[in-house]
């Protein structure tokens, strides 16, 4: 697959701190690509240096084949995690004044529509809420039908009728052929929309692949969480005392009954028993954890993000 987006040894620094510190990246045509990470990771760094408003210090960064800042604007849309419209105006006039700069523009009542806004509402921007605000954003950012669409935390604020409407619409995006490049901190979010998920942490890019990928190179195994102050010690079973409770991993779904019953027989007194298949979340926890630690290296799959 052709690649549309194609970052290489990008590093960018702040005085003394290094935001990006050897970025290497490619994203196909059509494909969503999530980036994740902590707060002060580089996220919006490298979103800005892969769209030209940033000059990476070295490295080389390519949008649509060519330099970012040469790229036809028409081709990209941009929604930037800090964005500050004129507050008196509605949320028609804000997509109409969009969609005037380009040629070919969308109509804004379209638009609006898509993304859950009344096209005729007269409420002024800066008198809309949070969400109403965002999808506002996001209507700027679609009206001028572009080919690659930056998404800097785009559900900030929104509700969840309104996430999972925005989470369709950013799907029927991607089903067209739209490539999305998204950076988010709602791993639900990731893992519903991205083909791949690359983990950002200290400027470099800790693991990347699909989100079952991940989950099984770093989530570690289903677990069972037993509501229980005992420590039974149970033949073929091995639990672990946690905070949450007595915890055994690695237990597929049907074996829960067979672990009730053996608690039962052995007179463990025991109340909830919950079932936790291992998530996205799981392995951005475990890799931020192996980043703070230092223990990435050797890895598999650390560092590989082309595709």
């Amino acid at each position: 697959m052709d690649s549309v987006l194609v970052a290489d040894d990008v590093r960018k620094s702040y005085g003394d701190t290094a935001a990006l510190d050897g970025v290497s990246l490619a994203v196909g045509a059509g494909e969503v690509f999530a980036l994740v990470g902590p707060n002060g990771a580089g996220k919006t760094t490298l979103v800005r240096c892969l769209t030209g408003t940033t000059e990476p210090d070295s490295g080389s960064v390519e949008l649509l084949g060519e330099s970012p800042r040469d790229a036809r604007k028409q081709r990209v849309g941009l929604l930037p995690q800090a964005f500050s419209p004129p507050e008196r105006l509605t949320a028609r006039e804000l997509v109409s004044y969009y969609a005037g700069l380009y040629d070919d523009a969308r109509e804004p009542e379209a638009v609006l529509d898509e993304v859950g806004l009344d096209p005729d509402g007269g409420t002024w921007y800066g008198d809309l809420s949070g969400g109403e605000k965002r999808r506002a954003c996001v209507a700027a950012a679609l009206v001028n039908d572009p080919d690659v669409l930056f998404l800097d935390e785009p559900t900030t604020g929104v509700d969840p009728a309104g996430r999972r409407a925005l989470w369709s619409l950013f799907e029927s995006l991607a089903a067209a052929g739209t490539t999305i490049f998204l950076t988010t901190h709602d791993m639900a979010e990731a893992a519903r929309l991205a083909d791949r998920v690359a983990l950002l942490a200290a400027g470099e890019i800790a693991a990347t692949g699909t989100p079952r990928e991940l989950v099984n190179e770093y989530a570690g195994q289903a677990r069972l969480v037993v509501a229980t102050d005992e420590d039974p010690d149970l033949p073929g079973y091995d639990g672990e005392r946690t905070e949450e409770g007595l915890v055994f991993r690695g237990v597929a779904p049907e074996n829960v009954g067979e672990i009730a019953t053996a608690l039962d027989d052995a007179g463990v007194d025991f109340g909830a028993l919950s079932w936790r298949e291992p998530t996205l979340e799981d392995a951005y926890m475990a890799l931020a954890g192996d980043v703070e630690r230092g223990s990435l290296s050797g890895s598999p799959g650390h560092g590989e993000v082309t595709r």
